[in-house]
């Protein structure tokens, strides 16, 4: 069994690739997707395709409708959602995706530290697991193929 797994969350630190590795060393059959990691391209990817468009709401319009339909995609086509919440960014798109991630009912896993518990309370509830770090959220993935 090999499972899919998408990484939402801030693109801005090194959680995703410390999950990568931990899991490449560990030999755990995971494959994992995720929002576009390069920010400006994700920034850029509207005028890229539909041209240079004359505002900055156009712009920003044109690459989320991009943006959105490739998270659709890959959201879809996972097995297992891990939402990381950090502290120093805004995790409005993490949401997001956690909350899609429940709708289509896929398992979700939420790395979370304990001081924003309040404000997340109501996503911990839907979501399967609640962890405070990505270490714990492998700890859990790796259980499963036991």
């Amino acid at each position: 069994m090999k499972l899919t797994v998408y990484l939402a969350g801030e693109i801005h630190s090194p959680w995703r690739e410390y999950l990568r590795k931990q899991a490449s060393e560990r030999n755990l059959p995971l494959v994992f997707t995720g929002p576009m990691e390069d920010h400006d391209r994700s920034d850029n990817i509207g005028e890229e395709i539909l041209g240079e468009q004359p505002n900055k709401v156009l712009k920003d319009e044109t690459a989320s409708s991009i943006n959105n339909l490739r998270t659709q995609i890959l959201l879809s086509n996972s097995d297992v959602v891990i939402a990381y919440f950090g502290e120093k960014y805004k995790q409005w798109n993490s949401a997001m995706d956690a909350a899609t991630a429940i709708t289509l009912n896929k398992p979700v896993i939420l790395i979370r530290d304990e001081k924003l518990h309040h404000p997340l309370k109501e996503l911990s509830n839907k979501a399967q697991l609640v962890v405070e770090t990505p270490e714990q959220a492998l700890q859990a993935l790796s259980y499963v193929f036991e």
